[in-house]
């Protein structure tokens, strides 16, 4: 799969990023360049808890 196709979109990983506090980084730089691995693997993280409960209900 190229990197080019995201599989979460902009929007989720921004809520995301809001709830874990880091959306202001992301909003300042203009891009998820500067944003930790670990809070990236913070936010994949939660996004799988989201599909999870959504599978579940």
């Amino acid at each position: 799969m190229s990197r080019s196709k995201s599989l979460m979109s902009e929007n989720l990983k921004e809520e995301i990023a809001k709830e874990l506090g880091v959306y202001d980084i992301v909003k300042e730089d203009g891009g998820w360049g500067n944003v930790s691995s670990k809070t990236c693997g913070n936010i994949v993280t939660k996004a799988i808890e989201i599909a999870n409960r959504s599978v579940e209900e």
